[in-house]
Formats: C-alpha cells, sequence, structure tokens
C-alpha cells in the first residue's frame, strides 16, 4: 500500500534534519559532493521497495545474478573493497554475460562502470591523490583485478577507475544502477569475507538521486542524466523485473512509494582525532548522513534498534545516552573483533572499549549516579525512568572459522541498520564508528513504512537467530 508523505511521523524527523541541514550550508557547501547544501530538501523523495535479502556477500552476489544479467543498456557498480573472491567470481561471470548478449543482439555495446576505493596497503600508499581517481586500462584487467581477458568482453563498453584520499578517506559506499531503472543497495564489498550481509533492491524516483551522487562524483559531471522513472532516455527493454522473481532467500517487500530520504556522507581528509576530549564535546561533520542518524536518536520516542560492524563514534555514543536517558529503549548487535587494526588507528580506540564505557554510564546513570541530558523543560520538571539498554556481539554459529572453512556460515556481521520507533528504516554503507563518520565517504537511505521496518526486522532476527552473545541486558528496569 502506498504511504502518507505527509503522515506526522515523517514531518517529526524530517523538519528538524531540513532545518539542521539548511544551518549546515556553509560547510556543507564545501563537500564533495556538495550539489545538495543550498536546497537539502531535494534529498526528499519516493520509493519502491522490492526486496530484502540476507546472507553472505557471495550468496547474495549469487542471488543477484538474474537481476544483474537482465542489464540491457547500463550497469553502475560502486563498491569500496575489490578482492579476489567467490563475489568477483560471480561478478566476473556476470560480466561474460553481458559481453555475450551484446554481442548477440549486434547493437550497441553495453555501458558498465566498475568503481572502487580500496584494492590493497599497497595501493592506497600510492594511488593518485585526487578525486579525479585513476583509471585501470584494459591491459591490467586480468593481472590487477582479476577479471576476463578483454578480448571475452567485447560487447562492453567496460570503464574502471579507483579513489582513495589518504590518510583514511575511503569512498566506502556500495550500489548498483540497472539500466537506471533499478538500484540494489548492499553492505557487501567484492572481498572473500564470509560475513552477515544484508541487500535491498529498490526503484522509483529515488533512482535519479543515485544517479546524481554518481556522475557527479565519479564521473564528475554537472548535467547528470535522469533515470528511466522521469524519463525513457535508455530504451524500451530497460530493467527487466521479472528477474526478481528469481531471487531466492528474500523477504518481498513490494511496497510502492514510500518517503525516503537520500542521505550522502562526503569523505574529509581531517580526521579531528583529539584523544583527550569528551565524548560530548566531539562534533561531527554535519553531513546529511551524520545528521539524520543523530536527528532520529534526538526524536525517538519508543525505541532504537542498532546492528552495526562497530560503535565508536564519540556523537553516537553521546546520543545513545541521551535517548536512554529519555526513556527509549535501545537494542545493540555489533562485534567484539572485528578490524581491530583498523579501528585503533581511524578512532584510537575500540568498539569493546566504547561499549564497556557506554555500559558503565548506564548503569550510573539507572543507578542515580549521573545527570541524566536535560533536552527540555518538561523532562526537568519530571525525570524519567531510563530505557532498557541490550548489548550483544555477533558470534557465528559453531565458533569461528579460519578463512575457506566457514561452509556459509557468517563470521562478523557486517549489516548496517538502524530502525527507530518501528517507523524509520536506515540502510547503506555507514556503521557507527569513527571512520564513517570523520573520514570516510558513505551512502544511506532512509525509508518511511512501519510494514517495511516490521518485514525487514524479521529477516535480521531469522539471520541472526543463534548467532549472538549477551554482553549486558537491563532486564526489569520498566
Amino acid at each position: 500500500m502506498p504511504s502518507n508523505v505527509t503522515s506526522p511521523s515523517i514531518s517529526h524527523f524530517n523538519e528538524p534534519f531540513i532545518t539542521a541541514l539548511d544551518s549546515a550550508a556553509p560547510i556543507n557547501a564545501q563537500d564533495d559532493p556538495k550539489y545538495y547544501a543550498r536546497y537539502p530538501r531535494s534529498l526528499i523523495t519516493t520509493s519502491n521497495l522490492d526486496t530484502f535479502m540476507t546472507g553472505t556477500g557471495s550468496a547474495i552476489y549469487n542471488h543477484l545474478t538474474p537481476l544483474l544479467e537482465g542489464t540491457n543498456h547500463e550497469l553502475i557498480l560502486v563498491t569500496c573493497f575489490w578482492a579476489r573472491s567467490a563475489s568477483l567470481d560471480t561478478l566476473t561471470r556476470i560480466l561474460c554475460h553481458l559481453s555475450d548478449k551484446a554481442i548477440r543482439r549486434g547493437t550497441d555495446k553495453i555501458r558498465v562502470r566498475l568503481c572502487f576505493s580500496s584494492l590493497s596497503i599497497f595501493q592506497k600508499l600510492f594511488h593518485k591523490q585526487a578525486v579525479t581517481g585513476q583509471s585501470y586500462p584494459p591491459e591490467v584487467w586480468v593481472k590487477k583485478l582479476g577479471l576476463p581477458d578483454p578480448k571475452d568482453l567485447g560487447g562492453l563498453d567496460l570503464k574502471i577507475k579507483s579513489i582513495f584520499i589518504l590518510p583514511f578517506s575511503v569512498m566506502h559506499p556500495k550500489f548498483m544502477i540497472i539500466d537506471r531503472k533499478d538500484v540494489v543497495l548492499p553492505s557487501c564489498n567484492i572481498s572473500w569475507e564470509e560475513w552477515s550481509e544484508g541487500a535491498a533492491t529498490m526503484s522509483g524516483p529515488v533512482v535519479d538521486q543515485f544517479l546524481k551522487f554518481y556522475f557527479t562524483f565519479w564521473e564528475r559531471k554537472q548535467d547528470v542524466p535522469t533515470s528511466a522513472w522521469t524519463a525513457e532516455v535508455v530504451g524500451d527493454a530497460v530493467g527487466q523485473t521479472e528477474n526478481h522473481g528469481s531471487l531466492k532467500s528474500i523477504s518481498q517487500l513490494s511496497a510502492s512509494k514510500i518517503p525516503t530520504v537520500f542521505l550522502p556522507s562526503p569523505h574529509r581528509r581531517n580526521p579531528r582525532l583529539r584523544p583527550f576530549a569528551s565524548t560530548n564535546s566531539i562534533l561531527a561533520p554535519p553531513t546529511p548522513l551524520n545528521t539524520f542518524i543523530l536527528t532520529l536518536f534526538a526524536k525517538a520516542e519508543r525505541s532504537i534498534r542498532i546492528q552495526t560492524p562497530n560503535v565508536t563514534a564519540p556523537p553516537i555514543l553521546s546520543a545513545i545516552l541521551a535517548a536512554l536517558a529519555r526513556g527509549v529503549d535501545v537494542q545493540i548487535l555489533t562485534s567484539e573483533r572485528l578490524m581491530i587494526l583498523e579501528q585503533l588507528v581511524t578512532a584510537g580506540t575500540t568498539t569493546s572499549r566504547c561499549i564497556k564505557k557506554l555500559i558503565k554510564r548506564y548503569t550510573n546513570l539507572t543507578q542515580g549516579n549521573a545527570t541524566p541530558p536535560v533536552t527540555d523543560e518538561e523532562a526537568a520538571i519530571a525525570p524519567i525512568k531510563p530505557g532498557r539498554l541490550d548489548v550483544a556481539y555477533f558470534e557465528p554459529i559453531g565458533g569461528p572459522k579460519k578463512r575457506g572453512t566457514e561452509g556459509g556460515e557468517p563470521q562478523q556481521s557486517h549489516l548496517k541498520l538502524t530502525m527507530v520507533d518501528d517507523e524509520v528504516l536506515v540502510l547503506g554503507s555507514g556503521n557507527l564508528d569513527r571512520a564513517s563518520w570523520f573520514t570516510s565517504q558513505e551512502l544511506g537511505v532512509a525509508f518511511f513504512d512501519k510494514e517495511v521496518v516490521k518485514k525487514v526486522a524479521g529477516a535480521v532476527d531469522e539471520a541472526t537467530r543463534g548467532r549472538s552473545r549477551v554482553v549486558f541486558k537491563s532486564e526489569g528496569l520498566r
């Protein structure tokens, strides 16, 4: 059923978000991309959510094969990490299929654009330091990138580019655009990690947002093409939607005209590391994604559900504690030991340390040993009982396995998901760690639909059943 674009729950979150972005326009006007800075309301759109799937990255790429092989004119794939893997093997088969299709048709070549940020430590150290990035000629596709021989891709107009800015600015988004009509928003990279992931497929006006983000940043174009939903610019056979039905292990959402907010988060070179500053004094860049998440947490009335690989961003930790103090229940599923070295380098701390500190501050709050953040006069007059805090670490069934012996069992959780008040769902590439909040380029999408939230929550519950270890559970506080 179509959602009501003007429902109170949407304006409850969106208007404070737009107001905050309007105030941050002078700062955001210096970003790249920055097209939304002077008119942030342009990020509000609608979408048709088709499916949401869970599984390992390799399984998700397998499930997406029919949709991607249905490409007739153009496939854009943006990812962060690129590595030889089962996912890359699947992609190479898809590229060969598309090339053969174009040759058999005898029509124009199918346009394919592959974009990534991280290939290896060596690549990042010696990468061209400009947002124009560096391109990869056909003669290096096989040896450097693990792609098929160019002679086997004669039906493709294929270009490959990477962008990375030292010291920590990876371009972290992951998305695919098929024939400017369908979009896939996965959490997984083209990588060997067997982690628990998620992916949503969508269509509708939101596709224009993805196209603008892609062409403005990756192709440095101001004259951005529109989607097939706005103008039939790529032919009559664009986006064969019957392929959606051949996907497996998915939750059919079939929700149309969902109020949606597109949430880019440009990279920053300066990590603003302040190791001795208090958590409350560290302010994150006011990007749309950062601002929206903080607005969600500030306006939450009942519940916040978080699933993220890591939690080390100081503004998020402060926002979580403030929500708990207002009586909002918070549920967190994260990782105890994921990318420890990366956390120490980019954040100067780890998720396990931050979780311990959060639990300690929360315990002090519930025992009356701390002054809760006061957000309005009513809270100051009538103290509210703190909300429940539930924290768990993701753990694979049967314990951790070495690479190559996972047997399809996800070893870590890499899904990035936020749900608030069972009304709002945010998916995308953004973790709740310091790298995502301060230096990496990220991309999120927020959906306002109670039924979608319910179905996605059910799918994630199923994917994580038996795969978590409780760290803290505040039963009986309410």
